[in-house]
């Protein structure tokens, strides 16, 4: 499973890395995923599996094996962030190697969730500057990437990393729009 702990052009704090998530995660991540589920988002997709199924699923998505049709190869990292008392996980991001029908209309290259503790610090932009890294080095040098029209920081976080909003694209009554922007890969 990859890694990425290089910096990342731009800003965003050096010490953070992304990493595949191993059975030692399984309470910090299983806590992350109630924090986020409180607003709505969860850190994890089938919190109820026992940890050694999700992580085996995280590798066979990661590999491309066995996949439902309407999913894509894809990496699912913590963002570790490496402080003086050791390190923390601050979030994740799901990094899909290439576009299904809906992934192009809403969904993107990347997704990502940072801890609310950890927020308003840059972990955000470090995260998506290292997945737009990732995919280049997967072939993928234009990286889609959406977030709802009501998440300011999020439409902050995709600009600061190049991000150059293409659309807005109506999703359903009830819940928000979708800001689709394009990253170039540098």
């Amino acid at each position: 499973m990859p890694t990425t702990d290089s910096p990342p052009p731009g800003p965003g704090p050096a010490p953070l890395r992304l990493r595949a998530p191993t059975a030692e995660d399984e309470a910090a991540l299983r806590t992350a995923h109630a924090e986020l589920a409180g607003e709505g988002f969860g850190l994890l997709f089938e919190p109820h599996r026992p940890w050694r199924e999700q992580l085996a699923g995280f590798e066979r998505q990661a590999r491309g094996t066995d996949l439902p049709a309407d999913r894509v190869p894809a990496d699912f990292l913590v963002a570790e962030l490496a402080l003086p008392t050791g390190p923390v996980i601050v979030g994740r991001v799901s990094i899909r190697h290439r576009l299904t029908p809906l992934l192009l209309e809403i969904g993107g290259h990347v997704g990502y969730a940072v801890r609310p503790a950890f927020r308003r610090r840059g972990h955000g932009t470090a995260m998506l500057a290292r997945s737009v890294q990732h995919l280049a080095t997967l072939g993928v040098h234009e990286v889609l990437v959406t977030c709802d029209d009501d998440n300011i920081a999020s439409a902050r976080v995709i600009e600061g990393c190049g991000g150059v909003l293409e659309d807005v694209r109506h999703v359903a009554d009830g819940v928000p729009d979708k800001l689709r922007y394009w990253i170039a890969s540098r």
